[in-house]
């Protein structure tokens, strides 16, 4: 009785310090509003009568050698951050940006905006069945800001501050600077235990089966080759509305592959039970008749809303070859999308048009007057075409015809210094153009064949080459490629995330996602708008401007995008009724159940 009332005489006196908190809530949204209310029992896109149930068997590819995915040396297996680990809420994927508590309980966050007070649900444990505590949140927040985990979230949370521990279920983070998005980027903190991890360094190297509090734990692994994760039986959650009708298979294994290429035949096999398929010419013409035939194996797309970013060849401006702009409008203009699409992809994809496609991030037409408040201030240092020319993708004829845009290039080539010379296309050092493309996957290598081909048509030398993943994923985190492709991915409401793509600061450190190498202080600023941004105008507006300086920066070369999911399935799942808007495929899996 005397510890409940000390409780409650605590938190009184903690109100009473610190006034401006707004009343505790379920969730938080980047706009304000909820979908779902308090009392909600699940959420629409999952059944809440899914039978639990089976044991399902997915690919992967490469291998994997710890099990830690916040860290940066080393490969993690799929399904560790989504079955293991949680975070303290959840995001809603039937809203663009919603949050709703799992191991926060209650949300709370102040008037002035300069901090956020945690409740955590007091069922939530870790498998082993110890209690998860402030102790574990706030060790998690300085772990993940430290050296100790991949670079990528110092950078993520760095405007969080501190964290200061109220009681053994509450803690409060406080935020370097007000703004509509770190309240969210709080929310989405995954809690480890700290006890684990103080016995295992956070770092370490190493195949030890860590304690989380999520839905899966480690059933068995064969180093780099599968790993199986068993349902717990005594998962806290199991009745949580914002887990109710998920994860409703016992088991769930990855088998590990070489490639794609590999692992279609896999699927036709049997060996594994749902792929999603990112090759149109397997799409196309590699799944069909047999077990497609008698409807044994499912095919279908299934239908998203998201942002679908920008797809490219990624120039490594950190190269000399690629330093000039010229010179990387040049090969823009080498690469025939759509001679590529109906020849190799069968017709199936967009041209990518924008850093934003598929979404109202895109920027339209000539700059807006509330985007040329941005932009005027460094008018001088950015190209003219953002101020007189739409954001417009290479035209290219069907036929392949692509001689009228290697005119152009060959010019943009002399004007930087290139000129074709015995042989060669060569700069004023008499050097030739030789760079090689790095590539992770086979499949990759008839699409860059024709490219290289127009390239030589330049007097380019052009080489591509498929690595095996480990290197590939090394040489990326170190900047190591002359040329490479990359899915540059956007959320539905961009923010921290691109400093790690676009930032000066990201384009040194490695790990990050600033794959181009983009130094430009037009760009970070444009980033800090986009993140300190106080409205879904101001968050536009600085996305749309933003689109427009790395568009005219000749960063990447445009690829495309498909605006649904490819999936082939055998025909043993139930699915609910309705389905979600904003997902990947391994997102929808995880509300389908055994028939």
């Amino acid at each position: 009785m005397k510890t409940c009332f000390l409780f409650s005489f605590i938190t009184l006196l903690v109100s009473f310090l610190c006034p401006g908190f707004s009343e505790a809530a379920h969730g938080l949204s980047i706009d304000g509003v909820l979908k779902y209310p308090a009392d909600f029992k699940h959420f629409d896109y999952v059944s809440p009568d899914a039978q639990k149930k089976g044991d399902l068997v997915l690919h992967a590819l490469g291998n994997f050698d710890k099990f830690n995915p916040y860290t940066l040396k080393g490969a993690a297996p799929d399904g560790m951050s989504e079955l293991v680990f949680e975070t303290l809420t959840i995001s809603s994927m039937d809203e663009t940006f919603a949050r709703y508590g799992l191991l926060a309980k209650d949300i709370e966050l102040a008037q002035d905006k300069k901090s956020i007070l945690f409740t955590l649900d007091p069922r939530a444990q870790f498998s082993d069945g110890t209690p998860l505590t402030s102790e574990d949140v706030k060790f998690s927040l300085e772990t993940l800001k430290s050296s100790e985990a991949h670079p990528f979230f110092s950078s993520y949370y760095q405007d969080i501050s501190h964290a200061d521990i109220i009681s053994p279920r509450q803690i409060r983070f406080f935020f370097v600077k007000p703004s509509r998005e770190i309240p969210m980027i709080a929310c989405e903190l995954p809690v480890f235990s700290k006890k684990f991890y103080t016995d295992h360094a956070f770092n370490e190297k190493g195949l030890v089966p860590p304690i989380a509090s999520g839905p899966y734990t480690i059933a068995q692994f064969s180093n780099g080759k599968n790993i199986t994760y068993k349902r717990n039986p005594d998962y806290w959650a199991i009745d949580h509305p914002a887990r109710r009708g998920m994860f409703n298979f016992d088991t769930i294994t990855f088998k590990f592959f070489k490639d794609q290429i590999v692992s279609v035949e896999a699927l036709k096999a049997g060996d594994f039970d749902f792929m999603a398929v990112n090759i149109a010419k397997q799409w196309a013409r590699d799944m069909t008749g047999g077990h497609f035939a008698t409807g044994a194996i499912q095919k279908q797309y299934l239908q998203h809303k998201r942002n679908a970013g920008m797809q490219g060849f990624v120039f490594n401006t950190r190269r000399p070859v690629f330093a000039d702009p010229r010179v990387r409008q040049a090969l823009g203009l080498a690469f025939d999308f759509d001679w590529t699409n109906k020849s190799l992809f069968f017709g199936q994809y967009e041209q990518s048009y924008s850093y934003f496609s598929n979404s109202i991030y895109a920027a339209p037409g000539l700059p807006s007057k509330e985007e040329l408040e941005l932009l005027l201030p460094f008018k001088d240092q950015l190209p003219s075409e953002i101020f007189t020319t739409p954001l417009t993708p290479v035209p290219t004829s069907h036929d392949g015809d692509v001689r009228a845009n290697l005119r152009k290039a060959k010019i943009l080539l002399e004007q930087a210094g290139w000129n074709f010379v015995d042989g060669a296309l060569r700069n004023a050092q008499g050097e030739p153009f030789i760079f090689e493309i790095m590539l992770g996957s086979a499949s990759f290598e008839r699409v860059m064949a024709p490219y290289a081909r127009n390239l030589e048509k330049l007097g380019i030398q052009a080489s591509y080459r498929t690595i095996d993943i480990a290197l590939y994923i090394r040489n990326m985190r170190t900047f190591d490629y002359d040329m490479t492709v990359y899915v540059f991915g956007q959320s539905q409401s961009p923010g921290n995330e691109q400093r790690d793509m676009w930032s000066s600061t990201a384009a040194d450190q490695h790990g990050s996602r600033n794959y181009a190498g983009v130094k430009s202080k037009a760009v970070d600023v444009l980033v800090d708008k986009i993140i300190y941004a106080n409205s879904q105008d101001e968050l536009t507006t600085a996305c749309r401007a933003l689109d427009r300086v790395l568009w005219y920066g000749y960063y990447v070369v445009p690829n495309w995008f498909a605006p649904a999911h490819r999936v082939v399935y055998w025909n043993k799942f139930e699915r609910p009724q309705k389905a979600p808007l904003y997902y990947e495929p391994f997102d929808a899996l995880m509300t389908w159940w055994f028939k």
